[in-house]
């Protein structure tokens, strides 16, 4: 009975870290208006930063202080998402996608998860902390659920673009939108 409920529990943590708004969501989503295949190397990027920062985050087995650093962090991912929430914007205003291949998808979504401020901050807060609650079976819930999102979120985008093709724009324009805010934000807590 303890297996399931530390699965169940890595589930849960793993839509907490998924679900949210945020800079990696908007750009799932401007990708899966393209395509859902885009959507998902996307969604597959950002789980790749989220296993380099857990990664990192069990071999700490520390708590970390970050004060000296959280600044940077911000102004890292204050940088990244801007520019990447700028193609977004330039792709949405000319009609074209801002990304040519899924190399190029996939490592977008790769640099902008690894330096978001919010993914760091969870894997280096949350993620520390429950890492050895729950060891190996809490992050096999934990991936599970993020590999059920980066599936599920750019086929429901996907979908319902194709359903209603007018809004492929406003999707892009509104992701762009939501980077650059986040970018800002971003910007004000590195001040």
């Amino acid at each position: 009975m303890a297996f399931a409920y530390v699965l169940a529990f890595g589930l849960l943590l793993g839509f907490s870290l998924t679900i949210p708004p945020g800079p990696m969501n908007a750009l799932i989503a401007a990708q899966s208006v393209r395509s859902m295949r885009r959507g998902v190397v996307t969604g597959l990027g950002a789980m790749s930063a989220d296993l380099l920062l857990a990664l990192a985050v069990y071999l700490l087995e520390t708590e970390v202080d970050l004060h000296g650093f959280v600044r940077w962090v911000y102004v890292l991912g204050c940088g990244v998402t801007a520019f990447f929430g700028y193609r977004v914007l330039a792709g949405a205003k000319d009609g074209t996608p801002s990304d040519t291949g899924g190399l190029r998808t996939y490592s977008a979504a790769l640099a902008i998860g690894i330096s978001n401020p919010f993914q760091i901050l969870w894997w280096l807060t949350a993620g520390l902390a429950f890492a050895y609650l729950g060891g190996l079976v809490l992050f096999v819930g934990l991936f599970g659920a993020i590999a059920i999102w980066i599936v599920a979120f750019p086929w429901a985008m996907h979908v319902g673009v194709r359903h209603h093709p007018r809004a492929g724009r406003l999707v892009s324009w509104v992701s762009g939108g939501i980077m650059i805010g986040f970018a800002v934000y971003f910007a004000v807590l590195a001040l």
